[in-house]
């Protein structure tokens, strides 16, 4: 074992004797890797239908959701975006449906029905929102301000 050790040591500074560049190149100044050319983020784009709330929030709106972005014709961007962002943060899908074994109160929360298609995350993107049931109404609130508050 200790031959094999002194071996591979003679030879490894023989090696590096026979190749003087070599030994330049572990000394030169280390070479600029120049910018990496990424693909730029694209931002997420919504689009948030809401009908029935009995208030000002029915409408069609566009929503805009990026780094530093956050726009639309939402009337509540901003807001709505950083929304989104804290539920992604707490590993939850805003979109989800409710599942299907899930035990829902039978409460109803009124006719407001609302639809967001896009894209979001870079994954497409359609729900269906209503307050027919509990959990359906918890889905909803989850989701103010992208939906209005009812």
């Amino acid at each position: 074992m200790l031959r094999r050790l002194a071996v591979t040591a003679v030879a490894s500074v023989a090696a590096l004797a026979a190749a003087p560049g070599l030994a330049q190149a572990v000394d030169a100044a280390p070479v600029p890797l120049g910018r990496l050319d990424l693909p730029p983020v694209e931002p997420d784009r919504l689009t948030v239908a809401v009908a029935e709330t009995g208030g000002a929030g029915d409408g069609t709106y566009e929503l805009e959701c990026g780094p530093g972005v956050a726009g639309g014709s939402h009337p509540e961007a901003e807001a709505a975006c950083e929304q989104l962002e804290a539920l992604a943060a707490d590993g939850r899908d805003p979109f989800a449906p409710v599942p299907e074994d899930a035990l829902c109160t039978m409460q109803y929360g009124g006719p407001a029905t609302a639809r967001v298609t896009g894209s979001w995350h870079g994954r497409p993107v359609d729900a269906a929102f209503g307050r027919g049931d509990g959990c359906e109404i918890g889905r909803w609130d989850a989701l103010v301000p992208v939906l209005p508050q009812v």
